[in-house]
């Protein structure tokens, strides 16, 4: 019988040590943003009913998902999308008995059928971070901040990414403000969430059949492409796009808060951000890299029906959700990841080496778990040699910080420590080694 041989499926990744070192590295900050800003991390089932999803998309959304209907079984499952719908049923199912305001943070597998391409894998990790029974910009603003104190622990400024704020509300007064007529509303959002997807002419075409003027539509265009820094007048972007200023009176809520908190330097409006319509229900918002070179890095917004939705409750909710694919490109172009993973593995605290010697053979064991039974992170070599230089090759292979050499000194209860950063050695007594390598280095 011939072999066959076997790769991971299209879409997804084998994950290593040095690239699995990688991603908890970008997973630490996360979730260190996460407890840091007061949110606690949940979980959920890896698959879900296939209507928690099509409940608020639609049936459309079925050909994005892998579904499946267990054999025998009269229900159909998915595997999970996103996270959001799982949230709001977790809390629709105890709503009466949670603290108010719920804030939750999770990092989940999630699976998309689409075409993998750069930036856009079948199964991925994202960070998800929801705040449910809160209204009102300080609660949006507390999201958005979560998501911009991860990225600068991972070494990141407003220099590389900016944050596109836009609100459904200023959006739908703006556009009546344009000449939009109340019942194209709806199909007016979905054109300036296709803006970037659509070539100038057809852009112009579909604008038109909204029922704007020829100015209107040249209005409309300059109100899709329009952004601005955060930190400027509103007033300016509504004179450059012909309306009052008092049309962006949400997003000038949203502006006072951020200059409260200390990120308006990392956030820029941009009307065009819409984010569907089934989903959002205020503020709307997107993490981009700067370059343009990927995809956004986040995005999320205010969801404010979707835990009634789904029979709980109407509780106001705002939530963000980061993937893993995209900002990993990102910090790579920017050499904020090492060319090594493994460099970001964990560094033994000592490599225990056998010099020879029935002594030391039988000691080594022993000492090995005592030492581990203390909260150490100990290492030892399998091979059969008792060549020192070889052994602490592998020593420094490991990345170890100490090497323990069992040798001659062992008849007298003693050892060699040797600090590999530096080199220098000393003896210690046996007994002591547990208290010395628990000390700081060189005590």
């Amino acid at each position: 019988m011939g072999t066959h041989s076997f790769q991971a499926p299209k879409g997804t990744r084998d994950f290593y040590p040095a690239d699995l070192a990688v991603r908890r590295h970008i997973e630490a900050a996360w979730r260190s943003a996460s407890v840091d800003c007061g949110f606690d991390e949940v979980d959920g089932p890896t698959f879900e009913h296939l209507e928690l999803y099509t409940a608020k998309s639609g049936e459309g959304i079925v050909n994005e998902l892998f579904s499946f209907r267990r054999a025998g079984g009269e229900s159909d499952y998915a595997l999970r999308p996103e996270f959001t719908p799982t949230v709001a049923r977790m809390i629709a199912a105890h709503a009466g008995s949670l603290p108010i305001p719920v804030k939750w943070f999770a990092i989940p597998s999630m699976f998309r059928a689409e075409r993998p391409q750069r930036g856009r894998l079948r199964e991925f990790f994202q960070w998800n971070i929801d705040t449910v029974g809160a209204e009102g910009a300080p609660h949006d603003l507390d999201v958005i901040a979560c998501g911009i104190l991860a990225l600068e622990r991972l070494g990141l400024t407003p220099r590389d990414i900016q944050v596109r704020i836009s609100h459904r509300a200023a959006i739908a007064r703006m556009l009546a403000a344009l000449g939009v007529p109340a019942d194209k509303t709806a199909d007016a959002m979905t054109l300036l969430d296709r803006r970037d997807k659509l070539k100038p002419e057809e852009f112009a075409q579909r604008a038109g059949a909204l029922g704007l003027s020829a100015d209107g539509i040249a209005r409309f265009d300059i109100a899709a492409r329009a952004t601005q820094s955060l930190a400027a007048p509103l007033a300016d972007l509504a004179a450059k796009i012909g309306i009052s200023a008092d049309e962006f009176a949400a997003l000038d809520e949203l502006r006072a808060h951020a200059a409260r908190l200390g990120i308006l330097e990392w956030c820029s409006v941009d009307i065009g951000i819409v984010r569907g319509l089934a989903y959002y229900t205020g503020t709307v918002f997107e993490f981009h890299e700067i370059s343009g070179a990927e995809r956004a890095l986040a995005g999320g917004g205010r969801y404010d029906g979707l835990v009634e939705l789904f029979g709980g409750p109407k509780m106001p909710a705002c939530g963000l959700g980061m993937g893993d694919v995209v900002l990993a490109n990102a910090l790579r172009d920017r050499k904020l990841l090492p060319d090594d993973g493994a460099t970001l593995l964990p560094r033994p605290d000592v490599f225990v080496i056998s010099a020879g010697g029935e002594a030391a053979e039988v000691e080594l064991p022993r000492l090995v778990m005592v030492l581990r039974r203390a909260g150490l992170h100990v290492r030892t070599s399998s091979k059969t040699t008792r060549n020192v230089g070889k052994l602490l090759g592998d020593a420094g292979k490991a990345r170890a910080r100490q090497a323990l050499i069992l040798g001659a000194e062992l008849a007298d209860g003693h050892v060699a420590l040797k600090d590999l950063d530096s080199g220098a050695q000393r003896t210690i007594a046996l007994a002591e080694a547990v208290a010395v390598l628990r000390g700081p280095l060189g005590a």
